[in-house]
C-alpha cells in the first residue's frame, strides 16, 4: 500500500461532458468550498481548450477555463486545496497558456491518444518549463498494442511529468487488469507517481480505484455522485468513506450531493445503464450508448447487435 493518497476532484471537467460545461457560478463556487472542506487535495476547474478551436457557442465556460472565470470562483486560493485544468491535445494552443506565476492553476493534465504523443510531449514541455505541475493520462489504452503503451510509459519516465495516469477510457477493465496495469505502470514510470481515472460503465470504477490504490497508485480520480461522461466515474463519497482516513471529511460531500446533485439529476442524466454495460464489456468507446440513452432507446438486443457487427 501507498502513501501520500491524493484525492482528485474532477467533477466539473468529467461532468462538463454531461451538459457542454454549462455549470453556473454557483454550483462551481460551492463545490470548491466544498472539497475545501472535505479535504480534497485537487480540484479539475474544467478544461483549458482554446475559443479557436472550440466554439464558445457550444460550450460553456469551463471547457475553456479563462484565467478571470477561475479567479471569480477562487479568487487567489490561499487554500490546501490545488486548482488543476485539462488539456485536449488537438484543442489546446500552446501559446494560449500563461506562465504559472500569472495564474492561479497550479497543474496542467494532459489527456492524449497514443499517437498524438510528439504533441503531448510539447506541451508537456511548455508546462513544465511555465512552473506547473503535470500530468499525461493516455487514453485508451485497453485498445492498443500493449508493446506500444509500454514505450510511451518508459519515454514518460524519463520527461519532466509529474503524475501517469491509468485511463480506463471506455469503462472495461476488471480489477484484476487493473491489479496487473497498476503494477505495470508503477514500474516502468521509474519512480514517477501514478493515478488512476475509471469510468463506471460495468459498475467497477471505484473496485479498480482501490486495486489500483492497493497496487501502488497514489493520485485517485472521483467526481461527487459519479458524475461524469456517461456511466459516469468513481464516487466521491465511496471513496472518501473507504479511505477512512482523518483529512478526508464525508460531511461536506453528502451535504453538497443534497444540495446540488439531487437538483441537478432532475436535469441531466448519468450512471450506469445496459448500453454502457455492452459497451464496456465489448470495450468500446460509450458515444454510441450516450446516443442511445439520449434517445431513449430501450430496444437493447438491437443495440447489443449493433455492437456485435460493428466490433467483429
Amino acid at each position: 500500500m501507498t502513501n501520500n493518497i491524493k484525492v482528485f476532484d474532477c467533477t466539473i471537467r468529467d461532468g462538463g461532458l454531461v451538459n457542454n460545461f454549462y455549470f453556473e457560478d454557483k454550483f462551481v463556487s460551492e463545490l470548491y468550498e466544498t472539497c475545501i472542506e472535505a479535504g480534497i487535495d485537487y480540484i479539475e476547474i474544467g478544461k483549458n481548450n482554446s475559443p479557436t478551436l472550440q466554439s464558445p457557442d457550444e460550450f460553456g465556460i469551463w471547457n475553456f477555463c479563462k484565467e478571470e472565470d477561475i479567479r471569480r470562483i477562487v479568487g487567489n486560493n490561499d487554500t490546501n486545496l490545488k486548482i488543476a485544468v485539462m488539456s485536449d491535445i488537438g484543442r489546446t494552443v500552446n501559446a494560449e497558456l500563461l506562465p504559472k506565476k500569472e495564474s492561479v492553476v497550479d497543474m496542467i493534465r494532459i489527456a492524449t491518444y497514443l499517437h498524438q504523443m510528439p504533441e503531448a510531449l510539447e506541451l508537456l514541455k511548455d508546462a513544465s518549463n511555465k512552473g506547473y505541475e503535470t500530468t499525461i493520462n493516455i487514453m485508451a489504452v485497453a485498445k492498443e498494442d500493449m508493446a506500444e503503451v509500454e514505450k510511451a510509459l518508459e519515454l514518460l519516465s524519463t520527461t519532466s511529468v509529474d503524475v501517469i495516469y491509468i485511463a480506463d477510457t471506455f469503462g472495461s477493465y476488471y480489477p484484476q487488469q487493473m491489479k496487473e496495469l497498476a503494477i505495470k505502470y508503477k514500474k516502468l514510470a521509474n519512480g514517477k507517481q501514478v493515478g488512476i481515472h475509471a469510468h463506471n460503465n460495468i459498475q467497477l470504477a471505484f473496485a479498480n480505484t482501490i486495486e489500483a490504490k492497493l497496487n501502488g497508485v497514489n493520485f485517485l480520480d472521483v467526481t461527487v455522485s459519479g458524475l461524469g461522461r456517461g456511466a459516469g466515474n468513481c464516487p466521491t463519497e465511496l471513496l472518501l468513506g473507504y479511505l477512512n482516513n482523518d483529512q478526508y471529511k464525508l460531511m461536506p460531500i453528502i451535504k453538497f450531493i443534497e444540495n446540488h446533485i439531487v437538483p441537478l439529476e432532475k436535469e441531466l442524466d448519468w450512471g450506469c445503464s445496459v448500453p454502457y454495460i455492452l459497451s464496456g464489456q465489448l470495450v468500446v468507446h460509450p458515444k454510441q450508448a450516450m446516443k442511445a440513452r439520449d434517445e431513449k432507446d430501450t430496444n437493447y438486443s438491437k443495440f447489443y447487435s449493433m455492437l456485435l457487427e460493428e466490433n467483429k
